[in-house]
């Protein structure tokens, strides 16, 4: 487990991943990132364009399906 600080990168902020996690992504320098959400927190994984696609199909049907979906979850 690694403790990441965060740090100013211009006028945004970063945060500086240790090179072991990026080996373990097998990402780097430019490369694109994924930040989604967890039940036990955030997760990060190397930026898939099919695997984004996927989510913004299943973030559509849960916008136009949310009172179906709500009444299931009962």
């Amino acid at each position: 487990m690694h403790t990441l600080k965060i740090v100013q990168v211009g006028n945004s902020l970063g945060v500086v991943l240790p090179k072991e996690a990026l080996a373990e992504l097998r990402a780097g320098k430019g490369d694109a990132l994924y930040l989604t959400s967890a039940p036990d927190g955030m997760r990060l994984t190397p930026y898939s364009p099919k695997f984004a696609a996927q989510m913004d199909v299943a973030e559509s049907v849960l916008r136009r399906r949310r009172n179906a979906l709500r009444v299931l979850a009962d």
